[in-house]
């Protein structure tokens, strides 16, 4: 039978014997133990291990030592159309699960630990849980943290796309609900949305099958034989990324309550991270050797550079940008040049830690900005824009929202016909969240600008 708990105000203490048996194996204390649990994030499909970064921060802002997490990034994240066929820069289940077990070898072998804790979210769910149901993964896993996952599918057709990852009657997610849904003896956890996880839905109105029934259900993420956590309101991202999944990711791994979710700032952040770029309609995650990486200072206020650039680096075969010693309260503009790609011009927040997911991705040429004199996007790589968020350019409300009732785009933009050199500050609010970023529009001719929310 199932175990759900659902949060309602203060965060409820897990309660079950499942997380009885968790909090067994978990890390007591972790701002006092000597010797923490390694932990290994997993991201989702045609995502990065960049997604991890504020989470990182706020278990380091907890206690848990920095050398002890570790965000695999897997090559060409996006899943195969049938998993059996092999298509460019796309992968299939064995490739990720693959590289996931080399990846968690890596870190025991780095740390000397015995276990990892595996974290996860949407497609990594289903990476982590085909390495420890069908890799020999459960004997290096401690416990399971699986956020908006698609257990049972996004969709369900049986005999129908039998080879798509996320065909809740295919091949792949039936051979891993067959038996036990959960190893057991493995603590597992889940984390979902009550309704609003864009790939949990009933309807296939938001994935390009409107008025269609999918087959698949609300509670899709839920597991039989794990702990199943019920994060009223959050988006398909925020399962994973927000202040309250990182309460109740903390609690898993440490064994008691958080302190605070606030970062706490560094003196001195010392900043790296991988630029990639973008191939057959959708991300490598691959090293874009010989780009070149200008970081300039700006104006928090109008997003004008602050003189000539204070880092600049040619990008080699490990990928890396850094490392760059920034200042915790400045705000930045990432300059990338690489070729078959628009000059990125990337805004982005003050970092208030240190980071090696700093990670800076190429994209083509938007659509919506196609034609226009002057263009900028902004993104959240951390969760969706939903209908009641606060989403702006320059105090207006910005045009390109779905507003919908689930939130299910995480980018909007803006364009100016007069060209490039207008100053616009983005803006994203909702709950505890309020990030101001302030930025220049840039000529579509052959440029690109980005604001990059970080919350």
């Amino acid at each position: 039978m199932t175990t759900r708990t659902r949060l309602t105000g203060m965060m409820k203490c897990l309660a079950t014997t499942a997380a009885a048996g968790l909090l067994a194996v978990s890390v007591s204390g972790a701002a006092q133990a000597s010797d923490p649990l390694p932990i290994v994030f997993v991201h989702g499909d045609s995502d990065s291990a960049s997604t991890w970064i504020v989470q990182k921060w706020r278990f380091e802002s907890n206690g848990y030592p920095r050398d002890r997490m570790f965000a695999v990034d897997l090559d060409h994240p996006g899943a195969r159309s049938d998993d059996t066929v092999a298509q460019d820069n796309r992968s299939s289940t064995t490739d990720v699960a693959s590289q996931l077990a080399g990846y968690v070898a890596r870190v025991m072998l780095e740390t000397g630990a015995g276990k990892v804790v595996l974290i996860g979210n949407s497609r990594g769910c289903q990476t982590i849980r085909n390495y420890v149901q069908n890799a020999g993964g459960a004997a290096n896993a401690a416990a399971l943290v699986l956020t908006g996952c698609v257990h049972h599918g996004v969709f369900v057709a049986p005999g129908a796309v039998m080879g798509s990852e996320y065909n809740g009657a295919g091949t792949f997610l039936s051979g891993l609900n067959a038996v036990s849904e959960v190893v057991p003896g493995l603590p597992t956890v889940t984390i979902r949305s009550d309704r609003f996880d864009l790939y949990a839905q009933p309807m296939g109105d938001f994935i390009g099958r409107a008025g269609q029934p999918t087959g698949a259900t609300f509670d899709n993420a839920e597991l039989r034989g794990a702990t199943n956590i019920v994060l009223d309101g959050v988006d398909h991202r925020e399962t994973a990324y927000s202040t309250r999944a990182f309460h109740e990711m903390f609690k898993v791994v440490a064994g008691h309550p958080t302190f605070s979710a606030a970062v706490t700032p560094e003196e001195t952040p010392v900043l790296n991270g991988e630029v990639s770029g973008w191939a057959a309609d959708r991300p490598t995650n691959l090293a874009l050797v010989g780009a070149k990486v200008s970081v300039f200072e700006t104006d928090p206020e109008s997003g004008a550079r602050m003189g000539e650039p204070v880092h600049v680096q040619i990008i080699g075969a490990d990928g890396m940008w850094g490392p760059f010693e920034a200042k915790n309260d400045q705000t930045y503009e990432f300059r990338i040049e690489a070729e078959g790609f628009p000059v990125h011009h990337i805004y982005r927040s003050a970092f208030p830690r240190s980071s090696d997911l700093v990670n800076l991705r190429l994209y083509p040429q938007a659509k919506e900005a196609e034609g226009q004199a002057g263009a900028l996007q902004m993104m959240r790589p951390r969760g969706y824009f939903g209908a009641d968020d606060t989403v702006s350019f320059n105090g207006e409300r910005a045009s390109g929202l779905n507003d919908h009732e689930v939130p299910n785009g995480w980018k909007v933009w803006i364009t100016f016909p007069e060209g490039s050199g207008q100053t616009v500050v983005g803006r994203f609010a909702d709950g505890d969240v309020d990030e101001t970023i302030a930025a220049k529009a840039w000529p579509v001719d052959g440029h690109v600008a980005w604001i990059e929310l970080t919350y």
